[in-house]
Protein backbone atom coordinates (compact mmCIF):
# COMPACT_ATOMS: atom_id res chain seq x y z
CA UNK A 1 0.00 0.00 0.00
CA UNK A 2 2.04 3.35 -1.26
CA UNK A 3 1.03 6.19 1.38
CA UNK A 4 1.07 9.73 -0.33
CA UNK A 5 3.96 10.32 1.47
CA UNK A 6 5.85 8.04 -0.43
CA UNK A 7 4.66 8.77 -3.57
CA UNK A 8 6.16 12.00 -2.37
CA UNK A 9 9.24 11.49 -2.17
CA UNK A 10 9.35 8.95 -5.36
CA UNK A 11 8.39 11.78 -6.96
CA UNK A 12 10.70 14.19 -5.61
CA UNK A 13 13.29 11.77 -6.09
CA UNK A 14 12.31 11.11 -10.04
CA UNK A 15 12.65 14.93 -10.63
CA UNK A 16 16.21 15.61 -8.61
CA UNK A 17 17.32 12.70 -10.99
CA UNK A 18 16.15 14.19 -13.98
CA UNK A 19 17.43 17.62 -12.99
CA UNK A 20 13.79 19.06 -12.80
CA UNK A 21 13.22 22.42 -10.85
CA UNK A 22 13.01 21.55 -7.41
CA UNK A 23 9.35 21.54 -4.92
CA UNK A 24 7.40 24.91 -4.76
CA UNK A 25 7.91 25.22 -0.98
CA UNK A 26 11.02 27.36 -1.60
CA UNK A 27 14.60 26.94 -0.88
CA UNK A 28 15.50 25.57 2.46
CA UNK A 29 19.16 27.17 2.24
CA UNK A 30 19.71 26.45 6.31
CA UNK A 31 19.27 22.94 5.49
CA UNK A 32 20.87 22.82 2.05
CA UNK A 33 24.16 24.15 3.75
CA UNK A 34 23.95 21.62 6.54
CA UNK A 35 23.39 18.71 4.30
CA UNK A 36 26.27 19.37 1.47
CA UNK A 37 28.92 18.93 3.96
CA UNK A 38 28.09 15.28 3.69
CA UNK A 39 29.09 15.35 0.00
CA UNK A 40 32.47 17.01 1.33
CA UNK A 41 33.25 14.68 3.52
CA UNK A 42 32.53 11.14 1.44
CA UNK A 43 34.32 13.39 -1.44
CA UNK A 44 37.31 13.84 1.15
CA UNK A 45 37.42 9.98 1.76
CA UNK A 46 37.27 8.85 -1.23
CA UNK A 47 40.04 12.09 -2.27
CA UNK A 48 42.67 10.27 0.45
CA UNK A 49 42.74 7.25 -1.98
CA UNK A 50 44.13 8.68 -4.65
CA UNK A 51 47.76 10.05 -3.93
CA UNK A 52 48.39 13.43 -2.97
CA UNK A 53 50.72 14.14 -6.50
CA UNK A 54 48.09 12.94 -8.23
CA UNK A 55 45.07 15.49 -6.86
CA UNK A 56 45.62 17.63 -10.04
CA UNK A 57 45.16 15.22 -12.77
CA UNK A 58 41.80 15.08 -13.24
CA UNK A 59 41.65 11.25 -14.81
CA UNK A 60 42.55 9.56 -11.16
CA UNK A 61 39.44 11.15 -9.67
CA UNK A 62 37.12 11.85 -12.18
CA UNK A 63 34.51 9.50 -11.01
CA UNK A 64 34.74 10.65 -7.21
CA UNK A 65 34.04 14.36 -8.55
CA UNK A 66 31.29 13.11 -10.72
CA UNK A 67 29.90 11.45 -7.62
CA UNK A 68 30.64 14.93 -5.38
CA UNK A 69 28.79 17.06 -8.05
CA UNK A 70 25.55 14.63 -8.24
CA UNK A 71 25.58 14.42 -4.53
CA UNK A 72 25.88 18.42 -3.93
CA UNK A 73 22.80 18.60 -7.16
CA UNK A 74 20.69 15.89 -5.38
CA UNK A 75 20.87 17.45 -1.74
CA UNK A 76 20.52 20.73 -3.30
CA UNK A 77 17.18 19.70 -4.73
CA UNK A 78 15.94 17.90 -2.25
CA UNK A 79 15.66 20.67 0.00
CA UNK A 80 13.59 22.74 -2.78
CA UNK A 81 16.92 24.91 -4.02
CA UNK A 82 17.91 25.15 -7.67
CA UNK A 83 21.38 23.95 -8.18
CA UNK A 84 23.73 25.11 -9.10
CA UNK A 85 23.19 28.77 -6.41
CA UNK A 86 25.57 30.84 -5.04
CA UNK A 87 25.61 29.08 -2.01
CA UNK A 88 25.81 25.59 -3.62
CA UNK A 89 28.50 27.50 -5.48
CA UNK A 90 30.45 28.63 -2.53
CA UNK A 91 30.53 25.27 -0.42
CA UNK A 92 32.00 23.65 -4.24
CA UNK A 93 34.90 26.29 -4.07
CA UNK A 94 36.02 25.55 -0.59
CA UNK A 95 36.11 22.12 -1.64
CA UNK A 96 38.05 23.16 -4.71
CA UNK A 97 40.14 25.49 -2.28
CA UNK A 98 41.06 22.48 0.40
CA UNK A 99 42.16 20.13 -2.74
CA UNK A 100 43.39 21.71 -5.91
CA UNK A 101 44.44 24.62 -4.61
CA UNK A 102 48.23 23.54 -5.87
CA UNK A 103 46.92 22.92 -9.28
CA UNK A 104 47.59 25.03 -11.96
CA UNK A 105 46.30 25.54 -15.37
CA UNK A 106 48.56 24.85 -17.87
CA UNK A 107 47.69 27.22 -20.23
CA UNK A 108 49.47 27.51 -23.58
CA UNK A 109 48.73 30.55 -26.11
CA UNK A 110 49.18 29.95 -29.28
CA UNK A 111 51.19 32.28 -31.61
CA UNK A 112 52.13 32.36 -35.30
CA UNK A 113 55.51 31.34 -36.55
CA UNK A 114 57.92 33.94 -37.60
CA UNK A 115 57.51 34.85 -41.17
CA UNK A 116 60.69 33.49 -41.95
CA UNK A 117 59.15 30.10 -41.06
CA UNK A 118 55.53 31.11 -42.20
CA UNK A 119 55.99 31.70 -45.68
CA UNK A 120 57.70 29.15 -46.62
CA UNK A 121 54.93 26.93 -44.65
CA UNK A 122 52.12 28.38 -47.21
CA UNK A 123 53.92 28.83 -50.25
CA UNK A 124 56.00 25.29 -50.77
CA UNK A 125 52.29 23.54 -50.28
CA UNK A 126 50.87 26.13 -53.03
CA UNK A 127 53.41 25.91 -55.38
CA UNK A 128 53.70 21.94 -55.56
CA UNK A 129 49.92 22.25 -56.03
CA UNK A 130 50.25 24.13 -59.04
CA UNK A 131 53.01 22.33 -60.57
CA UNK A 132 51.38 18.88 -59.75
CA UNK A 133 48.31 20.64 -61.39
CA UNK A 134 50.50 21.51 -64.53
CA UNK A 135 52.08 18.24 -64.83
CA UNK A 136 48.49 16.96 -64.74
CA UNK A 137 47.25 18.72 -67.58
CA UNK A 138 50.22 18.86 -69.57
CA UNK A 139 50.29 15.09 -69.40
CA UNK A 140 46.85 14.73 -70.02
CA UNK A 141 47.11 16.67 -73.46
CA UNK A 142 50.65 14.63 -73.80
CA UNK A 143 48.79 11.36 -73.89
CA UNK A 144 45.57 12.72 -76.34
CA UNK A 145 48.39 13.63 -78.88
CA UNK A 146 49.49 10.11 -78.78
CA UNK A 147 46.57 8.62 -79.29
Amino acid sequence: VATPHLAFLVILTTLSSLGESPPVGGCNEKRMLAMLPRCGKTFAEKMMKVEVWKWCNLSEFIVYYESFTNCTEVETNVVGCYWPNPLAESFIAGVHRQFFQNCSVDRQDWEDPPDEILIPLITVPVLLTIAMTGVVVWRSKHTEQVL
